[in-house]
């Protein structure tokens, strides 16, 4: 089975937890003796790639007779790059100029990493280019993940007249709450219509893809996240005092506020311990305003947004990681930490606490309670011990290849073949 896919990063070009995603799925689908061409708009060259062809779309070069067909795309060349997790709302302000060139023969799409007009511009070039690619590359199935890929995904299947099948990672409410963008919401909602299935990331999302999307049921499928096996060497600790990590873009949707009060109340009955608010986000000023304003700055740190190695330092010294999202599709972050052999606590309104048993799960809103579960992790080390050792065995079975094997059922689902896989 040929697979064309659009994404918008891979590692080790990543911003949050998609591109982890979409790598640990091509190479469990790999595995499967799956053929994958991944796309993304802007490739830098030492992208991890294995097996699989990665398509920088900058290297596209679309005709002008294509051109012709799709009038609403009136510019000539569009430098362009998608910006993952910034909203339309806020991209003007990572806006650089766009170079505009012409040539005669042909008309080319540079994604070169500056930015266009808004950050709808920059996804109608990519969809521009993925029906040039799916024009000219052979494939049995298209997959596109996420929003900003999706009118990619619909142009290709217009194209090819191969069957779609759409990713949601997260929605616009996971994102903004009832506050939404109404072009993104519409964006996804196309998209998944368009779609001919729909892959959702937990029961939590399918649940809110039917409400609030009109989806049916029966086109959703739930293809819980896995992770990728690896041991994480605990490394020493430069202080006496305990750790407790929150670990995540530091916006609306990961509650970081919650984790910011619940730092000052335990500080009041455990003053020997460190709060670690690792990257970064729109929220990340008023969340330092907050700290300064309980008078708890000594004890809290900012890092900002951290590379992987970084990530495992951090987590390799950690004694709590908790993850207060208001809305967490899936949420791979504490899947990590237990890898570290790190309790964790996270929120009911998660995708992982459907299949996470070795974790506290608290409502994001209770402060009160979100304190007492950290202060009993925190003092008690027979209850930190017992949940970081069970679920350590748990996520043992939390495989992308248990993954792949679902998404490969729904390929098989849609184009009415049977693959034999490994």
């Amino acid at each position: 089975m040929r697979i064309l896919m659009f994404g918008w990063e891979f590692p080790p070009h990543i911003s949050g937890g998609l591109g982890t995603a979409c790598h640990g799925i091509v190479n469990a689908l790999l595995k499967k003796e799956a053929e994958v061409c991944f796309v993304v708009p802007k490739a830098l060259g030492d992208e991890t790639q294995g097996g699989f062809r990665l398509i920088d779309a900058g290297g596209v070069d679309v005709s002008s007779q294509m051109l012709k067909h799709q009038k609403k795309f009136t510019y000539i060349q569009a430098s362009s790059r998608i910006v993952p997790y910034v909203r339309p709302e806020l991209f003007h302000e990572k806006k650089e100029k766009s170079i505009s060139h012409h040539q005669q023969q042909n008309y080319r799409f540079a994604f070169s990493g500056c930015y266009g007009c808004d950050l709808f511009e920059e996804v109608a070039n990519y969809a521009s280019v993925a029906a040039q690619l799916a024009n000219d590359l052979s494939s049995d199935i298209i997959h596109a993940h996420d929003w900003l890929t999706f009118p990619a995904g619909l142009a290709a299947k217009e194209v090819s007249g191969k069957p779609l099948v759409v990713h949601v990672h997260a929605t616009e409410f996971d994102r903004s709450g009832e506050n939404i963008n109404p072009d993104v919401f519409k964006a996804e909602q196309t998209g998944m219509m368009g779609a001919d299935h729909v892959i959702a990331v937990s029961e939590l999302t399918k649940q809110i893809l039917m409400s609030r999307y009109g989806i049916p049921s029966q086109k959703i499928t739930v293809v819980h996240n896995g992770i990728q096996p690896r041991t994480l060497p605990r490394t020493e600790k430069k202080v006496k005092d305990k750790i407790v990590t929150y670990l995540g873009r530091v916006t609306f949707q990961k509650g970081p506020e919650y984790f910011v009060r619940a730092a000052s109340q335990i500080l009041k009955k455990l003053p020997n311990v460190r709060f670690v608010m690792a990257g970064s986000g729109d929220k990340l000023d008023e969340m330092i305003r907050m700290v300064a304003s309980f008078g708890i700055g000594s004890r809290f740190h900012f890092t900002g947004f951290l590379k992987s190695d970084e990530v495992n330092m951090l987590l390799s010294q950690s004694d709590l990681y908790v993850m207060p999202s208001v809305s967490e599709p899936f949420g791979i972050s504490p899947l990590e930490a237990i890898q570290a052999d790190v309790p964790v606590i996270i929120s009911k309104q998660s995708g992982v606490s459907e299949i996470l048993k070795h974790a506290i799960k608290i409502d994001f809103w209770d402060v009160e309670l979100l304190t007492d579960t950290m202060y009993g992790v925190l003092v008690h080390q027979p209850l930190s011990r017992m949940l970081s050792r069970g679920a350590s065995n748990e996520i043992k079975s939390f495989t992308w290849d248990e993954a792949a094997g679902k998404i490969i059922q729904v390929y098989q689902q849609i184009t009415n073949k049977s693959y034999q896989y490994a």
